[in-house]
């Protein structure tokens, strides 16, 4: 009986695993047919001067020269490394906290509230590029935006009580990250619409018994967040934390890729511009991989 029960347990793991590889297979034939040469191409790049001619491009091998004056000779690059990169953390987890309070909010049952669902997906419509595209070229909503930055710039109660924090002189570097993240909360809403969405199918995953048990044991709901909820969609939370990583890198506004961008357009220097771009991806790559480490030990996986 316990081989029957084995090798049926190995047919069903071998058809998930079948259905989870046709299921990515568009991305890897596309990637495979339209990536993986100019991913060798950029990374060979890097390593060379690029000129350019009548004839194409020609590659002058130069070595570590790129990457020496990206860390040397080019100051503007290292600064805008650092804060782009504190302010990938600090955004993410702003994120990740409004993301995970939105979906439990959802998660609830009240009148109205695939309608509440929807006006939350909403920021994932709003931050295509067809949508932003037409905010940022509208002049109404630009001189909207500059009216009320006017009216509210001098008597805001956010930044009397911000003044008053910081004349205190406790915590004041910790009292500027809050309130960098509270005048940039539309930023952050814009930017939670997918991990409301994957919060919001792994809180719907957790069967109601659990939580009936757990109240009839006398457990709070306070309790029943920590034992139960946290735990069932831990795994949620590391995939949640990849995406909003490279949301963050991917960014129109992100100042390295803006910097990457002058060097490969504007100043037409291919050679640099793929250097930068790998020094980007590389610490990126870093950081996602030790904080998938940290956060995978807290990650129960169940049957």
């Amino acid at each position: 009986m316990t081989m029957k029960k084995q090798k049926k347990l190995r047919g069903l793991q071998r058809r998930k695993a079948i259905s989870g590889y046709l299921f990515i297979m568009p991305f890897i034939l596309g990637f495979s047919m339209f990536m993986v040469k100019p991913f060798f191409q950029s990374l060979y790049m890097s390593f060379c001067n690029v000129e350019v001619d009548s004839g194409g491009f020609k590659n002058i091998f130069a070595g570590l020269s790129n990457y020496i004056r990206a860390f040397t000779v080019d100051p503007e690059f290292n600064q805008m490394l650092v804060e782009e990169i504190g302010s990938m953390c600090i955004n993410a987890l702003a994120v990740m906290v409004f993301s995970f309070f939105v979906a439990m909010i959802l998660n609830e049952k009240f009148k109205g509230r695939a309608f509440v669902r929807a006006i939350f997906f909403l920021p994932v419509i709003l931050s295509s590029g067809v949508i932003l595209g037409v905010e940022s070229n509208n002049a109404l909503l630009s001189s909207v935006q500059d009216m009320i930055q006017e009216n509210g710039s001098s008597n805001s109660i956010t930044v009397a009580i911000q003044d008053i924090l910081m004349t205190s002189g406790m915590g004041s570097k910790i009292f500027e990250v809050v309130f960098d993240i509270v005048d940039g909360i539309y930023d952050v809403a814009i930017a939670s619409g997918i991990q409301i969405i994957i919060f919001l199918s792994g809180l719907q995953t957790i069967s109601e018994s659990m939580y009936e048990a757990a109240a009839i044991e006398g457990c709070t709901k306070w309790e029943s967040l920590w034992k139960i909820t946290f735990p069932m969609i831990s795994s949620l939370f590391l995939v949640n934390w990849i995406y909003t990583i490279i949301d963050f890198c991917m960014r129109s506004d992100n100042a390295v890729m803006e910097k990457i961008s002058d060097e490969m357009i504007v100043q037409i220097n291919y050679g640099y511009s793929s250097a930068l771009a790998w020094v980007y991806f590389l610490i990126v790559m870093v950081i996602i991989g030790i904080s998938s480490l940290i956060i995978s030990k807290g990650v129960y996986y169940y049957e």
